[in-house]
């Protein structure tokens, strides 16, 4: 916790251009909900790349610091001359980044990291320490991945968008979803993705247009009780409710395109209950082309 006792918006950063992308966010976003940002910053002595023979000179430990602290330096540097209203602090640790992020989770109001870091291989679309702290963390997460030029915007683009499916997570989810929304002044748009059942009972008679239709009717139900309220805590919000058929990981990633912010609970009504992120967040996380916030229990 900072001195001014209010939690903190932590950020990781690597010097990659997806943690410069993650500072960006969390400076937002603790300009603001007038929070405090932590800057932390990891390193390490990196292992020789050979298991045996001579030993591989390299920068010193001393050298090595160095960097680390200068770009802590820079990062303070640079957050004073865009935000001086956010009170900035930088820390920098000697332990493996999902760790010290993990760590810093358990005093924060949210973590924001880059999709992906220095040295993840170039193909994964999200690294390894990302989804660590996107599972692992305390706290909700924010998952950032630098603006793809030259993409068509989508159907949502500059809204925020949730997806709801009627768990008690999918809850918290959408109030976080309508705070971030009245936040930037932004409408949003809540999305509930279902498939038609399917049977496989030789024998059995269904009239599948009334069972649609009952379904469908069930489903607005789900999503009225999810807004429930919310409208009225936030009357300047301009809310869209949408209900599509299919994957409801493919729907979100589709809606993201161009969108502010896509919002998910970390696991689902549909999930193992010992699954720490689920397969529809997980996919979002991985597929999305807006930054992903995940909300685990008791965010709210």
């Amino acid at each position: 916790m900072t001195a001014s006792n209010r939690p903190p918006v932590v950020v990781g950063l690597d010097g990659s251009d997806s943690a410069r992308a993650a500072l960006d966010w969390a400076i937002g976003e603790a300009r603001l909900r007038r929070l405090p940002l932590q800057v932390i910053h990891t390193w390490s002595v990196p292992l020789p790349p050979v298991a045996m023979g001579p030993a591989v000179s390299g920068p010193s430990e001393d050298a090595l610091r160095e960097v680390a602290q200068t770009l802590l330096e820079e990062a303070d540097d640079y957050v004073r001359a865009v935000a001086p209203e956010v009170e900035v602090t930088t820390e920098l640790r000697a332990t493996p980044p999902a760790s010290a992020l993990i760590q810093a989770a358990a005093d924060a109001h949210v973590v924001v990291v880059g999709s992906r870091g220095l040295s993840t291989f170039a193909e994964l679309l999200v690294g390894s320490v990302s989804v660590q702290v996107a599972t692992h963390a305390p706290c909700p997460v924010v998952v950032v991945r630098p603006i793809e030029l030259g993409e068509a915007p989508g159907a949502d683009a500059g809204r925020v968008v949730v997806g709801v499916d009627g768990s008690p997570l999918s809850v918290e989810a959408t109030r976080w979803a309508f705070e971030e929304a009245s936040l930037r002044g932004l409408g949003l748009t809540v999305l509930h993705a279902w498939d038609v059942p399917y049977f496989d009972a030789p024998g059995t008679s269904i009239d599948m247009e009334l069972l649609v239709e009952e379904i469908e009717n069930e489903e607005l139900s789900l999503m009225a009780q999810t807004v429930a309220g919310l409208r009225e805590t936030f009357p300047d919000v301009a809310v869209e409710q949408r209900l599509v058929h299919g994957s409801s990981g493919r729907q979100l990633v589709e809606s993201s395109r161009g969108a502010e912010l896509v919002v998910v609970g970390s696991r689902g009504r549909g999930g193992f209950a010992s699954l720490m992120l689920g397969s529809v967040s997980h996919f979002v996380l991985h597929h999305a082309h807006a930054p992903v916030l995940i909300v685990r229990p008791g965010s709210s």
